[in-house]
């Protein structure tokens, strides 16, 4: 599990587990379970990030282990044991000398503090030992200046590579420069051919902002290219959940930004100043990034005006499909605040139509599917999507001849309140297949699991027992690998597995 959700398309899907079945896990019918919270790992800030796992790392003087790595909004980077130990393997801050965490910058996106709030990226081959590549931010006590690093540590030591930590800075004409207290990195770090892709979100909707993405050599941590979406206008930032940017095996990338300027002057089929703000986009990084292709909803300048934009979710790249006329058939999906799930053709995106999403430029539009709008990031698996909106229930959408079904396959009794759950699945290849999801109480988090084939069949519930309670956290994205789960909460990981 070495980058957010298991793989670069960002599928969630984990089909090597061997050890966590349908049966062992069971709770709601098994008064007895094998399954449960072990232990939790105390860390000293709140968990945002997706937890990462290594195999077969060596540890100077400790030996070799599966490493647990969980980064904090207070500057630290934990290594722990991943399996029934949990010991502590080694710890660092990536905080500068004379500065602290950055304050949340008037916002409540972020409570309290801002460290490293994405998900890092992991490349065992790079370095001498292998690399955990990883965005914070922190501020300077004195002269009250905000700063954003990329930092590459080593796997077995946590000791900086390559030079770094480097100091993000930006600039693309004719916008402003990038102003590092103005923004947060939120969504997970991309690796690709390469190159570290960072993309950032604003805090709160507060100006100015725009739609920054930038590109690393992973080598040496030089910024090799940077791309403003809304350079001409405002806004468009990158939040998607915590959700990495997608990439398909091509090299593109694709990826859900928010509110902000389009153009609805167009030329050549795109905007006309090169703002794309609200946008399902597609971009290329072989000479420099740059957009090559995009879908735009048919009212994007209301969604935008109204904040019903589609940056609140993530976007998936799906496995190679056929449709009815035998044809294959590339497709991506992306869902946001209007509640309607958006598949688009990722060899024609569609591009913007100003009358009609249907059937004028996206390749298919669910209408209306996750009524309360999408603030997590979808789960696939064997020709099925799970999407977890908010105030619903977790569903099912079963893909034929490349389409999806208009009603969901099933869905589980529970409704998910704000921000519904990016679900997670563990399958041992097509078999024992199940869905993890993390629901948000406001106080006390409840980690569920249901049957993939039917998700009206829950399997296990931790708040039916006391001793596997714990403390929520809003957007967490459990990680399962070798017969456990990985639940971040405000101030540990709580580790799930089989009870001895």
């Amino acid at each position: 599990m070495l980058t957010y959700h298991n793989d670069i398309g960002r599928t969630g899907q984990d089909l090597t587990e061997s050890i966590l079945t349908t049966t062992n896990i069971n709770n709601v019918t098994n008064p007895t379970p094998a399954f449960g919270k072990l232990y939790e790992l105390g860390v000293d800030g709140l968990v945002d990030a997706q937890p990462l796992i290594k195999t077969q790392v060596a540890i100077p003087g400790k030996g070799t282990h599966n490493v647990l790595y969980v980064v904090t909004e207070n500057d630290s980077v934990y290594a722990f044991d991943a399996d029934s130990s949990g010991a502590a393997l080694w710890q660092v801050s990536v905080v500068g000398s004379g500065e602290t965490p950055s304050d949340p910058r008037g916002c409540s996106q972020v409570p309290n503090q801002i460290g490293i709030t994405s998900t890092p990226v992991v490349d065992p081959t790079a370095g001498p030992h292998g690399t955990i590549y990883l965005v914070a931010m922190s501020k300077n006590t004195k002269s009250g200046a905000y700063i954003q690093r990329i930092h590459a540590l080593d796997l077995t030591t946590g000791a900086e590579e390559f030079g770094g930590p480097v100091t993000v800075t930006a600039t693309f004409a004719p916008g402003p420069a990038f102003s590092p207290g103005q923004y947060k990195e939120r969504a997970g770090l991309l690796l690709l051919n390469g190159q570290i892709i960072t993309t950032w979100a604003s805090h709160c909707d507060d100006q100015p902002y725009n739609g920054w993405i930038m590109a690393y050599d992973q080598n040496t941590l030089a910024q090799t290219s940077v791309l403003d979406i809304t350079p001409n206008g405002s806004e468009g930032a990158i939040w998607q959940a915590g959700g990495g940017p997608a990439a398909d095996s091509s090299g593109n990338i694709y990826l859900l930004d928010g509110n902000g300027t389009f153009d609805t002057s167009i030329v050549g089929g795109f905007p006309s100043k090169g703002d794309f703000g609200n946008g399902f986009l597609k971009l290329s990084n072989s000479s420099g990034l740059q957009v090559t292709d995009f879908f735009e909803p048919y009212d994007t300048v209301s969604e935008s005006n109204s904040d019903a934009d589609l940056g609140s979710g993530g976007a998936m790249v799906l496995p190679d499909m056929t449709d009815s006329t035998n044809t294959t058939r590339h497709l991506a999906v992306g869902a946001g605040k209007d509640g309607n799930i958006y598949l688009v053709d990722r060899t024609n995106m569609g591009k913007w139509n100003s009358t009609s999403n249907n059937n004028l430029n996206a390749y298919q539009v669910l209408t209306g599917a996750l009524n309360g709008g999408e603030w997590a990031m979808p789960a696939y698996f064997n020709f099925t999507l799970y999407y977890g909106g908010v105030s619903e229930p977790l569903q099912a959408f079963a893909f034929s001849q490349a389409k999806l079904g208009a009603m969901p396959t099933s869905s589980s009794s529970e409704t998910y309140g704000y921000p519904g759950t990016s679900p997670s699945i563990s399958a041992n290849g097509t078999s024992n297949a199940i869905v993890w999801a993390v629901q948000a109480n406001g106080s006390a988090g409840v980690l569920h699991a249901y049957d993939a084939t039917n998700l009206a069949t829950e399997l296990y519930n931790s708040s039916t027992v006391p001793a596997d309670s714990f403390s929520d956290n809003k957007f967490i994205t459990p990680t399962i690998a070798n017969g456990k789960v990985y639940v971040g909460t405000p101030s540990s990981v709580a580790v799930f597995g089989l009870k001895p």
